[in-house]
């Protein structure tokens, strides 16, 4: 029986609550007795001596709703125990599709959470990750071996990372090994949040009361959302080359602007930087042109944007 009364059951329904709220056996023909047991069945129709009185729909609304909300309730529990239950599963089945090739482990295995180990054992597709980390150098060093193994596997890898990883020679470094393995590489000068996707099925955000530490996600909704996120804030983003001689995204942005006649107060504004930062990309600027002072330097730039 379906949790709504079908086109029948409504007919006969209405007919007992025009008749006054009641039907009589009279009133009644012999294929409507089907109708009637199921009017009963839910509650809409009470039999009395003399025949049926219609009950208020209310009451059946209110005791479905009550049993669909309880229905539903066991069905998310199923939902959060059942990838628990079938891990074990999951783990053999892993294990027989590992390649059997060799694999390079990080130098610092504790430093990578093992629920993250597991998934990048069986991460076949694409791993999307964004870092933010306040020292880029020193984790990049300690997931080289993961991210080295995950690529030589034939695995795609997208990262995103702010300007100041660029700035550190050693963080450089670590993101060339990466790119010269065919991992992308890109740097956004906005906020964002930290997240590693897993094959867009899977994703491990910080957790809320420990960001040192990872939480799962699985949820196809909420996984889908973090993916979509991921890829706008990747659309937005400037690709970077690792390679040491490469200027930085952000330097060629400000040399830009110097070229156009802007002040480094002016650029800073326009950029949403701090007068420091723009400074600092100004002095490699500097050293680059060996230009002595700003308007020497701008000259440059223009002679340079003319060309």
């Amino acid at each position: 029986m379906t949790d709504e009364p079908g086109p029948a059951e409504r007919a006969l329904y209405l007919a007992a609550v025009r008749g006054g709220g009641r039907l009589l056996p009279e009133d009644l023909a012999p294929d409507d007795r089907p109708t009637v047991a199921a009017l009963v069945a839910r509650g809409l129709l009470t039999p009395t001596p003399t025949g049926y009185t219609a009950a208020n729909p209310s009451a059946l609304g209110d005791r479905i709703g009550a049993e669909l909300r309880h229905r539903a309730t066991r069905l998310l529990v199923h939902a959060e125990r059942l990838p628990g239950a079938l891990r074990p599963l999951a783990h053999a089945y892993e294990e027989l599709h590992r390649p059997s090739g060799p694999a390079t482990e990080p130098e610092d295995a504790a430093a990578v959470p093992p629920c993250v180990s597991e998934l990048l054992a069986g991460c076949r597709e694409e791993l999307l990750a964004t870092h933010s980390d306040p020292h880029p150098a020193e984790v990049l060093r300690r997931t080289l071996g993961q991210d080295l193994t995950l690529l030589r596997r034939g695995c795609a890898l997208r990262t995103l990372h702010r300007p100041a990883t660029l700035d550190d020679p050693d963080a450089r470094l670590q993101l060339a090994l990466r790119s010269r393995q065919g991992a992308h590489l890109r740097v956004l000068d906005e906020p964002y949040e930290q997240v590693l996707l897993f094959d867009r099925a899977v994703a491990v955000i910080p957790a809320a009361e420990d960001p040192d530490r990872g939480a799962v996600v699985t949820d196809p909704t909420t996984v889908g959302y973090l993916v979509a996120h991921f890829e706008r804030d990747w659309a937005r983003a400037t690709p970077a080359d690792p390679d040491p001689d490469t200027p930085h995204p952000t330097t060629v942005r400000i040399g830009r602007l110097l070229a156009r006649g802007l002040t480094q107060r002016a650029v800073a504004l326009r950029l949403g930087l701090s007068e420091r930062t723009v400074a600092a990309h100004i002095s490699r600027l500097r050293d680059r042109y060996g230009a002595r002072t700003l308007f020497h330097l701008g000259w440059h730039l223009r002679g340079e944007r003319r060309g």
